[in-house]
């Protein structure tokens, strides 16, 4: 594994939060954007005013909308773009990936169409490089801003996610480390649905008690999902599953949460901020057919995302499912 410095693909809040983390962490930071007018503002103003507004860039964060000089030198090159837009990323920047870098994932979703989770997309695009991913409870204004976090490296090379945690970490960054990685991309995509589940009946008014049922029974599916893919079970209790759920479901930061809340408001969806959970409910709703888990909250925002069901009807079919013991 080399060393070296860090390259953020994406300009958006979360890659601009982790650049500010790695440059906290004393690493030198070249992050990659697009939006040219972004890299401007990086770079001359010290600022993301589009996706952070108020939050100050240290020197030490350079922006190119120029992927290879990003990633000229990088030994750790962390992929902070959408989940459905990796596979295009990977086909611009495979010729200019570093020999020897490690390939960090950081967005969660699952690749609507062909079901792949991140790590595959990138054992497709890129089967050469290795990879890392990073999930857990955090929201990018928390993290920009320096306030205390805890997030999780994954890599099926358990000394690879330990250096990178090792890397990562500050005072205010904390990193913890496993071999798990089906268990945190898991627990990564899965929350975003079921954010949105939460949302929405938090949006439609149907109460405290009906939005922490929603969470909880919620939960239930998730494990379930992760089991079937062979998670190990402290994984999604931990920071990537029950950690990464809590916060995404109590509070409209989350744009999962911010999606579902106007969904149960009636509100106009045309314009909002990019909500994964919206590709991921389709895809997940398909692999809990495929795989014969029972799923029916997933299915409930699949439907109401389609326009095939209403709240108050899904919330209705949810209530009236046969009892049953918890346990099962």
């Amino acid at each position: 594994m080399s060393g070296g410095r860090f390259c953020i693909l994406g300009g958006g809040a979360w890659g601009t939060a982790l650049a500010l983390t790695a440059r906290r962490a004393g690493h030198a930071v070249r992050l990659w954007a697009r939006d040219a007018a972004t890299v401007d503002a990086i770079n001359t103003d010290r600022a993301n005013p589009r996706y952070l507004p108020g939050v100050t860039i240290d020197e030490g964060v350079r922006a190119t909308t120029d992927a290879a000089e990003a990633l000229a030198g990088a030994g750790e090159v962390l992929a902070v773009v959408p989940a459905q837009t990796l596979r295009g990323v990977l086909a611009t920047i495979g010729p200019d990936m570093p020999a020897g870098a490690t390939l960090v994932l950081c967005a969660k979703g699952i690749e609507r169409g062909t079901g792949r989770l991140m790590t595959e997309v990138v054992a497709e695009a890129l089967p050469e490089v290795a990879t890392a991913v990073l999930s857990g409870p955090s929201f990018a204004t928390d993290v920009a801003r320096g306030l205390p976090t805890a997030v999780v490296v994954a890599s099926a090379e358990r000394e690879r996610a330990v250096r990178l945690a090792r890397l990562l970490s500050t005072p205010a960054f904390r990193c913890y480390s496993t071999d798990d990685v089906v268990g945190v991309e898991i627990g990564g995509a899965l929350k975003n649905v079921l954010a949105i589940a939460a949302g929405t009946v938090s949006g439609a008014g149907l109460g405290a008690s009906a939005q922490a049922a929603m969470v909880t029974r919620g939960f239930v599916e998730l494990r379930r999902m992760a089991a079937a893919y062979g998670a190990r079970p402290e994984t999604v209790m931990g920071l990537s599953g029950f950690g990464d759920l809590m916060l995404s479901c109590s509070s409209a930061q989350s744009r999962n949460f911010a999606y579902g809340l106007t969904l149960g408001r009636g509100g106009p969806l045309a314009g909002l901020p990019l909500a994964e959970g919206v590709p991921t409910a389709e895809i997940a709703a398909s692999i809990a057919d495929g795989r014969g888990i029972e799923a029916p909250i997933i299915h409930a925002v699949h439907d109401l995302l389609g326009g095939r069901t209403t709240v108050r009807e899904a919330v209705a079919a949810l209530m009236s499912r046969p009892l049953r013991d918890e346990d099962e």
